[in-house]
């Protein structure tokens, strides 16, 4: 099995910062990407950022130039630096990693347990 241990999460001031961090452990060949995603009340899940194994990255629009995401793959570990937050970033973030874990083995994606973020005005 593959499990994700996220931490970082908490309650913010708008315009304050928080530091999101996923741990991946277990049963794992390679690894395809890394990513966040966040749910908001009422919402559907959406993509926040993504990292591929060679350091390709994407943002959504709406975090483009506030949000960073980068990942140790000695460590099997995703970091997102959240700057200039804002209340509408207030969701639950859910660490998602594309793994295998044999080399015959098709990537599968696995999920964390989320990780509250609220942002007060």
């Amino acid at each position: 099995q593959v499990h994700l241990v996220e931490s970082g999460g908490g309650l913010v001031q708008a315009g304050g910062s928080l530091r999101l961090s996923c741990a991946a452990s277990g049963s794992i060949f390679s690894i395809n990407g890394m990513g966040w995603y966040r749910q908001a009340p009422g919402k559907q899940r959406e993509l926040v950022a993504r990292v591929t194994s060679d350091d390709g990255t994407n943002y959504a629009d709406s975090v483009k130039g506030r949000f960073t995401i980068s990942g140790d793959n000695a460590k099997n570990t995703v970091y997102l630096q959240m700057n200039s937050l804002k209340p509408e970033d207030t969701a639950v973030y859910y660490c998602n990693v594309e793994a295998r874990r044999a080399p015959f083995l098709p990537f599968s994606p696995y999920w964390g347990q989320g990780t509250q973020v609220t942002v007060s005005s």
